[in-house]
């Protein structure tokens, strides 16, 4: 149990550290705006790019992430992913950091798969929502922490600060990989040969339950992407934010969420997880329609509203991530979550793209048509309720 955890906390570490990097470019985008002199849909481009060169080396690490020693591929990945750090901190134009974002998300990418495929590995069935919430409770930090003290110091020198930071912490957290980590091992040695490129996706896309999880990772990505990267423009040009305020709801979100997303593990493990996600689904659209027409707003009311959909958020994550883990087998876990994981960064970056479309600048700056977009990822998002209960548990182990 003593080095689960560790392993735990490492893998929480490596996911808070991937997070940022892609969460830290969304409150950024006022700033981003304004010093490139872009387009919200040319911004929507920035983040989407990230995302979509994510899910495409997902998908090719669908085909080769089960013949390797988890803890060697992780190192290289890890590598990769801090030289993309690197890369976007020194990028001095929007086109350079165009090209950065894409290098970062191609090693983020399989960082996500790889680290789904570890806790698979390591913790059993019944363990695995705890173990869930524990490693996603990073996301709560990284809003807490990461992002607003990138915020702070990218207004305190530049917005290359918070990428700079990232690297640092980044090569920190590479030396807990090396100490924590153990060779994982068990998924080669089942005595069955490798299969195929071609037969890795004819697996996954011939097991109607796979194909169901994976539908349903791309309906919550399409419900919840065409919202949050457009939060921060949105509240700094409609609802009457400043750059800095921007931090608060950030660090109320995620302070509250370090402490609910374990809790929601622990439900999930005692009650199931179509049930608990049903109830943070559900409750998820509510903040959704306010927030997407909001005008001037005083600041406690917005984070009042903001922090909820953060919780919700988060708890539907929770449960659904354990319920997918548990469709693969050991011995395709890691290739079916590298395939799962590119569509949910494909959609990730369709839906930001697609709410970029939309969305339009007013005489004023203001973003116009968000209450369409919030619209559209209520209808998405209410669409999950009833595929989740087809998706069932074959790993239980």
């Amino acid at each position: 149990m003593k080095q689960e955890k560790a392993i735990l906390w490492t893998l929480a570490a490596i996911n808070f550290t991937h997070i940022v990097d892609f969460m830290i470019l969304m409150p950024l985008g006022p700033q981003l705006m304004r010093i490139f002199e872009i387009s919200p849909s040319a911004f929507g481009l920035l983040v989407s790019s990230y995302t979509f060169s994510a899910g495409l080396s997902s998908f090719l690490g669908a085909f080769f992430l089960d013949k390797y020693d988890r803890r060697k591929i992780l190192l290289w990945v890890f590598v990769g992913f801090l030289l993309g750090t690197i890369a976007c901190a020194l990028s001095p134009n929007y086109p350079i950091l165009l090209i950065s974002r894409i290098v970062s998300g191609v090693f983020g990418g399989l960082t996500s798969a790889l680290i789904l495929a570890i806790i698979g590995d390591v913790v059993p069935d019944e363990r695995r929502g705890r173990a869930m919430g524990l490693v996603m409770a990073a996301f709560s930090v990284a809003s807490v922490f990461g992002v607003p003290f990138g915020l702070f110091i990218a207004s305190l020198t530049n917005w290359h600060a918070p990428f700079f930071f990232l690297a640092g912490l980044s090569l920190v957290i590479l030396a807990l990989i090396y100490r924590f980590i153990p060779s994982i091992t068990a998924h080669l040695d089942t005595g069955k040969a490798k299969p195929s490129p071609l037969q890795v996706v004819q697996r996954v896309t011939g097991n109607a339950n796979q194909m169901r999880a994976i539908t349903l990772t791309i309906m919550m990505m399409l419900g919840q992407f065409t919202i949050i990267p457009f939060l921060s423009p949105y509240m700094v040009a409609n609802v009457g934010f400043t750059d800095m305020e921007l931090t608060y709801i950030y660090i109320f979100g995620g302070l509250l969420t370090i402490f609910t997303s374990p809790w929601v593990g622990k439900l999930t493990d005692r009650y199931g997880k179509v049930e608990v996600f049903t109830v943070f689904m559900t409750l998820n659209v509510i903040p959704i329609g306010i927030i997407t027409h909001l005008g001037v707003t005083p600041i406690p009311y917005v984070l009042l509203v903001s922090t909820f959909f953060f919780i919700t958020s988060n708890g539907r994550m929770v449960p659904a991530a354990a319920l997918i883990t548990g469709t693969a087998r050991p011995e395709n876990r890691g290739s079916f979550l590298s395939f799962n994981s590119a569509v949910q960064q494909l959609a990730a970056g369709a839906a930001s793209f697609l709410a970029g479309m939309i969305l339009a600048e007013g005489v004023n700056g203001e973003l116009l048509n968000f209450e369409k977009v919030g619209y559209i990822a209520i209808v998405l998002s209410l669409l999950c309720l009833p595929l989740i209960r087809r998706i069932k548990v074959v790993d239980v182990g």
